[in-house]
């Protein structure tokens, strides 16, 4: 995401010679005069903008699960990181004097509109005060005006109105100088009226907005999109009820289309459904853990197994987290750096790749989008279910892309029609992979690569069918199953070969699924 966020910097500022400001040295001083006295307009240049700086945070939630409310600690140091990043200054002047960025009307280009009323009421209240401090210095220091008490008590009237006014502004200032939203919050999560506390909610959600809108505040200020990165962590160790309340957090931070956030949620499915299912959030969805998750998560990305390779690198760097062997670290760096020195030979230009890769999106959408072609029949009604799937497609044909290393280019529309098969059936495609491994496993030396999913499916549905009970909330997930013999006998007739490419670059499918299905099958098998 940095090297990505770096490349659009570039072409961004190719495109418009336009600097990225930052709120930091003489740039804080800008930025608190156009949080005073201006408001931010959006136009239709600021939508065009395709640089984009990413914040990430990174959240543990077992570092909050002592507290009685989980999401409150996800709320909290979202607030917390934010104001951390752009300074505490900024967002004080924001939250008193700040205005919500607006859209323009028409093709104008004006990023920036003087906020005429309150230059008037600060004038006025400048020139009240000059007013009753002149006032009050003349009825003190002209001598046949000394004892004249009126002019005193007016100008100190005066002076004191108007300079109360401004001082109540200052101390708005340092009051949310001093007290963060994360303070504020905390205050309200260790009242000892938070279970009854009304509005509690919408006090949370208000800090959220505000947070929210001097991010689209900075956003123009600062000339590229800003995207808040949220990495959640950990939450598979934590009770059911706090799981559930910090995927309700997440969903209540997603609410707005226009909103900032981007949530990576690392988690274990195989431990995270129980979880849902024990809560009481399950109601309404027939008690399935699995409809929750695919309605919360828009792309998801299930970690395939751990290749020879990867468990190499991975015990590589096991050892060299001991300090007995640090040096090995060093000899390395110290290799890298003479191999640069020397010149080592260039990698294939990742251009080409990229523009490869873009290619074989572009024709695996046009696959979607043809009426004729007989994939489209097969995509859900779901808003929701169809943008996994755009989603998934691009990731999936970049990683096929990058595992071919000049051994073939996949075909896209394979590719495409791989990922639907696995979000529309995946009790079925996950039952037909585990039995599969079974025969693979079983029989090393045995020739399964020209056999078709669908007479292997066949062949061990009854077997299937044995296990209904123990996998009802998985079978609901699949769609219709004449729709998915069609697919498989007639449409996209992928064999056994078909699956072994494809199986290391399934995002898209839960592998937990699997794993349970082997699970099922071994004690069945035992019984």
């Amino acid at each position: 995401m940095r090297e990505e966020m770096s490349r659009r910097e570039l072409a961004e500022l190719r495109r418009t010679q336009q600097k990225p400001r930052s709120p930091s040295g003489w740039g804080l001083f800008l930025a608190l005069w156009y949080l005073a006295f201006y408001r931010p307009v959006i136009t239709e240049s600021h939508l065009r903008r395709k640089n984009m700086e990413f914040l990430f945070i990174r959240f543990s939630a077992w570092q909050y699960a002592g507290c009685d409310k989980l999401w409150a600690g996800l709320v909290t140091t979202l607030c917390d990181s934010v104001r951390h990043h752009f300074g505490a200054l900024p967002l004080s002047v924001y939250h008193v004097m700040g205005a919500r960025p607006r859209f323009a009307s028409g093709f104008s280009q004006k990023e920036w509109v003087l906020k005429t009323g309150t230059c008037l009421r600060l004038g006025g209240l400048l020139l009240i005060l000059a007013a009753g401090l002149a006032v009050l210095l003349v009825a003190l220091l002209v001598p046949g005006l000394k004892d004249h008490r009126v002019l005193k008590v007016v100008g100190s009237a005066v002076a004191s109105l108007s300079g109360s006014s401004l001082v109540l502004g200052i101390f708005s200032v340092l009051k949310n100088l001093v007290v963060s939203e994360k303070k504020k919050i905390e205050r309200l999560t260790n009242s000892d009226r938070f279970a009854s506390q009304l509005g509690f909610m919408s006090k949370v959600r208000s800090e959220v907005e505000v947070l929210v809108d001097f991010l689209a505040f900075m956003e123009i200020f600062e000339r590229r999109r800003l995207r808040v990165v949220l990495e959640i962590t950990s939450l598979d160790v934590c009770y059911p009820e706090k799981v559930a309340g910090v995927l309700n957090a997440i969903n209540t931070l997603l609410s707005d289309a226009n909103t900032p956030f981007i949530f990576i949620l690392a988690v274990d499915p195989s431990v995270i459904v129980p979880c849902l299912e024990q809560t009481s959030c399950m109601k309404g969805l027939a008690d399935n853990g699995y409809l929750y998750l695919n309605r919360t998560v828009t792309l998801p990305f299930s970690i395939p197994a751990m290749g020879a390779r990867s468990r190499l690198r991975c015990l590589e760097a096991a050892v060299q987290t001991r300090e007995d062997l640090m040096y090995r670290i060093i000899t390395g760096n110290v290799e890298r750096r003479r191999a640069k020195c020397q010149g080592a030979p260039e990698a294939p230009s990742r251009h080409q790749a990229d523009a490869e890769a873009v290619r074989c999106i572009h024709e695996a959408f046009r696959c979607l989008h043809d009426g004729a072609d007989p994939l489209s029949r097969y995509l859900p009604a779901n808003a929701a279910h169809l943008r996994r799937i755009v989603n998934t497609i691009p990731v999936t044909l970049r990683l096929l892309l990058h595992r071919a290393s000049g051994a073939g280019t996949p075909a896209p529309r394979a590719a495409a029609a791989w990922v639907v098969l696995a979000n529309q059936w995946p009790c079925r495609l996950s039952w037909v992979l585990q039995c599969l491994e079974d025969s693979w496993q079983s029989q090393p030396a045995a020739d399964l690569g020209t056999r078709t999913l669908w007479s292997i499916f066949q062949e061990n549905v009854g077997e299937l069918s044995a296990l209904q009970k123990p996998l009802h909330n998985v079978l609901s997930l699949d769609e219709d199953p004449e729709l998915f013999q069609t697919f498989l006998a007639t449409d996209f007739p992928f064999t056994a070969h078909d699956a072994r490419a494809f199986l290391g670059v399934t995002v898209n499918l839960d592998h937990s699924i699997r794993h349970k299905m082997g699970l099922l099958r071994g004690l069945d098998r035992l019984q």
